[in-house]
């Protein structure tokens, strides 16, 4: 038995004929760019209240992205080098030789009580904090000066206070602590500390015209009830082994630095001879007007005291960060090191702690505030291949190498995002012909 196939034409079975062919593909696009300018104070202020870390929606969709750069920018540029957020404005002391006036033969009563109580305190701590924002390096110096001094004569005046509301006291000697107040008001206070700077070597010289002192940086404070809401600044998320506290700045090690006189004096570079003892000078000329170079004296009314200091071993650094990085949360291009530090993952590795895609854009920081506003150009830039679909909402962040957050304070900036963008388009032949005035006339 046979079998019948029933076999058709194929243009019987589908309808091959069309009005309307389809056209390939020609792989031909247009690039064009497009710009976007942003507003630090057009965030939502209520859900974004600090400048350095917003989210912005864009006026419409951006599509087919191809890359992404920040092409513009204006910052300002008033920001504060030292700040309770840079944990940079405070040190610390200690006064463990205080001038002794009976070891001397003087019968000074204020210098007595005083001595009585830097005695019952040369293991005590001092810690002083100073103003915020920037200084230059005569600033700086005169600012320690007053803080050290300060701190000391509040202290003491505390005590005298204590002294003379003790019951336990006789009437007389609550008058010895009433006197020694009085004169301590009178002579302006505790005025042993005097902090210079040398303008040739750039270095800070702390002094003390009668009592040994050590700074001690190793008790470096970080976290103080002091400050209000001091435990809740955006710490550093890296180790710091240079920007590491006011100390740092001030151009002293992480140790403690115990202070010299002439009698455990080995370099006499630096030093002189005033009146018989021997004291730091500075060759080039004058500290104060006509001390020639003689910044740091014995006091006349503590006869036998000796003048104590401590020559910073690097020199000040008052600029703070060089760079501030901008990131763009899914647009970071940029691949970022980060400080050693030891770990499981450093000891058990040979591999890089740093940070893949950690920023979007670098941006350099003058080196001192003298103007308000700062810019520069940019050279990184997000490529996406195939290009991005959509591109609606940005996230952005500003911050330092460390991690912590710029303060912009109430100051406002801006800048410009640029957007390559990549439209698929039918070839089209077109003839472009000059425009000539000459043509049709006579």
């Amino acid at each position: 038995m046979s079998q019948v196939n029933n076999i058709f034409p194929l243009n019987n079975v589908f309808n091959t004929q069309t009005n309307h062919p389809l056209i390939p593909n020609s792989q031909e696009y247009i690039y064009y760019k497009k710009y976007v300018s942003i507003h630090s104070e057009d965030r939502n202020i209520l859900k974004f209240p600090n400048s350095s870390e917003f989210e912005i929606e864009l006026p419409e969709d951006i599509i087919n992205v191809m890359t992404l750069r920040l092409t513009q920018w204006t910052f300002p540029s008033n920001y504060n080098t030292f700040s309770t957020l840079n944990g940079n404005i405070t040190m610390s002391f200690k006064i463990n030789k205080p001038y002794n006036p009976n070891e001397n033969g003087v019968s000074d009563l204020l210098a007595q009580k005083i001595f009585e109580f830097l005695l019952l305190n040369q293991y005590n701590n001092y810690n002083i904090f100073i103003e915020q924002g920037f200084y230059n390096p005569q600033q700086m110096v005169i600012e320690l000066t007053n803080k050290f001094n300060y701190i000391v004569t509040l202290l003491i005046s505390k005590y005298f206070n204590e002294k003379i509301n003790d019951t336990t006291l006789t009437p007389a000697e609550q008058d010895e602590y009433r006197d020694a107040l009085l004169q301590l008001n009178l002579s302006g206070g505790y005025s042993n500390f005097v902090i210079v700077y040398n303008n040739v070597s750039q270095k800070i010289w702390f002094g003390n015209v009668s009592d040994g002192f050590i700074l001690t940086n190793e008790t470096q404070i970080t976290r103080s009830t002091n400050i209000d809401n001091f435990n809740c600044v955006n710490n550093s998320v890296s180790p710091d082994f240079s920007d590491w506290g006011l100390p740092g700045n001030l151009g002293l090690e992480r140790c403690n630095t115990e202070s010299v006189n002439s009698i455990n004096l080995s370099d006499f570079t630096e030093a002189a001879i005033y009146n018989g003892s021997i004291v730091p000078r500075f060759y080039y000329g004058d500290v104060f007007p006509g001390d020639d170079g003689f910044w740091l004296v014995p006091k006349t009314i503590l006869p036998g005291s000796n003048v104590e200091w401590v020559e910073a071993i690097y020199k000040i650094n008052l600029m703070g960060p060089a760079f501030m990085y901008m990131e763009i949360e899914g647009q970071n291009c940029i691949d970022e090191t980060q400080p050693y530090n030891i770990s499981e993952f450093t000891i058990k590795t040979n591999q890089t702690n740093g940070v893949v895609d950690a920023a979007f854009a670098k941006l350099a920081v003058p080196t001192t505030p003298i103007s308000q506003w700062f810019d520069r150009d940019s050279l990184p830039y997000k490529f996406y291949y195939p290009p991005a679909e959509r591109i609606r909402k940005l996230k952005f962040k500003i911050r330092y190498h460390n991690g912590k957050l710029v303060n912009f304070g109430v100051f406002n900036y801006t800048f410009v995002i640029e957007f390559t963008i990549m439209l698929p388009q039918i070839l089209r032949a077109s003839n472009v012909v000059p425009y000539s005035p000459l043509i049709g006339r006579v």
